[in-house]
């Protein structure tokens, strides 16, 4: 295992973090009740790496082969600015400008020495990044984490250790520098994140695991979370920002006298803006002002959408995640309570959860309808559950399964059966998609270029053509191949004007028995989903 933080270290870095925050998101969610008592810490910040990581892969995964890692300077790079495009939350926020910093000073070198360096710049990064620091957070970890790595030594792993112990040392401290933290019997959920990552990086570098952080004392979160909600600022706002430095510090000003809970991250002309706000619209006019604002999300605290609420709950209700409009429709003419997940922005938890409380009933299944979602909504599952929401968790991988599932629901059956007869029938459809590539890649089926039309069956991509229409049909063959009685196709709004007709032609013409049903579902990130059940 390498003993500096090279391509390959910060590779696996990535993946191990994702992982033990996967594992882990639960109770971070659990303990979060600072800044704001949403219990989304552990997700946001899991979503941060996701993204991170996933610049990492693609890196990678165009790098010509011969044996070689692709170079350094890349690599952290990719990690820094995927954590900026996908950072969620005020701690993921700051996660991001932390990856930002380390990798700057690593692009200089990679030994012990470099690594302690990194990490002191790090700390300092993230705290001009907050309006107003405050002790007893995800800063007093990360400080505490680079003050404790040694000086002038060479061994990586022996520097990541070290600031992996001063880490867990400073979060065991955060409930006596935070009041809000010793009320709930909790440590801090950001720093809390922040040495599980740091975790990951001691096991990259040296190759074991460091030793287990302990589980701390989880408080009743619910009616503290209430009191803290209605304290503070109705909205958190996040975007990102294109904008030079002089407009940057313009727009922190302003934004620093609207609201709290502001950090600004980034730089080379390319921002993550977060504030916790009353107006929100104000928030986003701010950022139009200092350059080109997108990727714009704004969360209502503590706020239930619906203006009045039945004095009893239904029993059951079905919570569904959609990728588009069009389903989001669909799926509500059919009962159920819908998520609309955007192209690039998977949803958080806090917004399932928003969903399940929306639903309003004793009982709720939950179609997360996407591979990387399942620990978000396990998340999820698990706070409704708290609140004493009956919720079953159906593994769904794809909008398609969701579909299938909600088509033989029966509210009126037993809740075990229901749900036993809504997982068949997601298990039993197959799912593809047909994406376009945007740069050279390796897949399953060989290269592709970019451009080209990917054809994937079951999240794996089977089929590289040219033409959309042309590879529909292959794939549609391929999956009916196995047999098959109803093909769903969902549409998105971009896909080419009578893409439908021909695809319903050719499994007319091709597959005897096999009926085919058309959906519209929007604005949606792939221009075709296919199901086959």
């Amino acid at each position: 295992m390498p003993q500096t933080v090279d391509s390959a270290a910060v590779r696996t870095w990535c993946a191990l973090a994702l992982d033990a925050l996967g594992r882990e998101r639960e109770e971070i969610d659990a303990i979060n009740v600072y800044p704001v008592a949403d219990g989304d810490t552990g997700t946001n910040l899991y979503l941060t790496v996701e993204s991170a990581r996933r610049a990492v892969e693609a890196v990678f995964e165009a790098h010509d082969p011969g044996g070689t890692a692709p170079g350094f300077a890349d690599v952290s790079h990719a990690m820094a600015h995927g954590a900026l495009i996908g950072a969620r939350g005020n701690s993921g926020t700051i996660l991001a400008q932390l990856l930002r910093g380390m990798a700057e000073v690593l692009a200089r070198g990679r030994d012990g020495e470099h690594l302690a360096e990194a990490l002191r710049t790090a700390a300092a990064s993230a705290r001009q990044a907050v309006a107003h620091p405050v002790e007893g957070t995800i800063l007093s970890v990360a400080s505490a984490a680079s003050e404790a790595a040694p000086r002038g030594g060479s061994d990586a792993a022996a520097v990541a250790r070290a600031a992996y112990e001063g880490a867990r040392t400073a979060l065991d401290a955060t409930p006596g520098q935070l009041a809000v933290l010793e009320e709930a019997g909790v440590v801090d959920a950001g720093g809390r994140g922040l040495v599980t990552v740091l975790g990951a990086l001691v096991e990259a570098v040296s190759g074991e695991p460091p030793a287990r952080t302990p589980r701390h004392q989880k408080a009743v979160v619910a009616p503290h979370a209430e009191a803290c909600a209605t304290g503070g600022p109705a909205y958190e706002v996040i975007y990102l920002l294109e904008a030079d430095d002089a407009a940057v510090a313009r727009l922190r000003a302003r934004l620093d006298a609207l609201g709290d809970s502001l950090v600004v991250v980034g730089g080379d002309g390319l921002w993550n803006v977060h504030v916790h706000v009353d107006d929100a619209g104000d928030a986003v006019e701010a950022g139009v002002e200092a350059g080109r604002p997108h990727r714009i999300r704004i969360t209502h605290f503590g706020a239930d959408p619906v203006p009045a609420r039945p004095a009893e709950r239904i029993q059951r209700a079905v919570v569904a995640v959609v990728p588009g409009e069009g389903l989001a429709a669909l799926c509500t003419e059919a009962g159920a309570t819908t998520v609309l997940a955007r192209p690039g922005e998977p949803p958080a938890s806090g917004e399932l959860v928003d969903a399940i409380r929306r639903a309003h009933a004793r009982e709720v299944v939950l179609l997360p309808n996407a591979a990387e979602l399942r620990h978000t909504a396990a998340a999820a599952a698990e706070q409704a559950r708290a609140e004493g929401v009956r919720v079953a968790l159906i593994p769904t991988r794809a909008a398609v399964q969701g579909i299938a599932a909600l088509a033989v629901h029966e509210p009126d059956r037993r809740f075990d059966e229901d749900v036993v007869a809504m997982t068949a029938a997601a298990g039993a459809t197959r799912y593809g998609e047909l994406a376009v590539a945007e740069h050279q890649s390796f897949t399953s089926a060989g290269v592709c270029q970019a451009g080209d039309v990917l054809g994937l069956i079951d999240g794996d991509v089977a089929v590289i053509g040219q033409d959309l229409a042309e590879t529909a049909e292959t794939v549609l063959d391929r999956m009916l191949a196995a047999g098959g009685e109803l093909v769903t196709l969902v549409l998105a709004d971009d896909a080419p004007a009578g893409l439908a007709e021909r695809l319903e032609t050719h499994v007319r013409d091709r597959h005897l028995a096999v009926d085919t049903c058309v959906y519209h579902g929007g604005r949606q990130a792939a221009p075709l989903l296919i199901g086959v059940e």
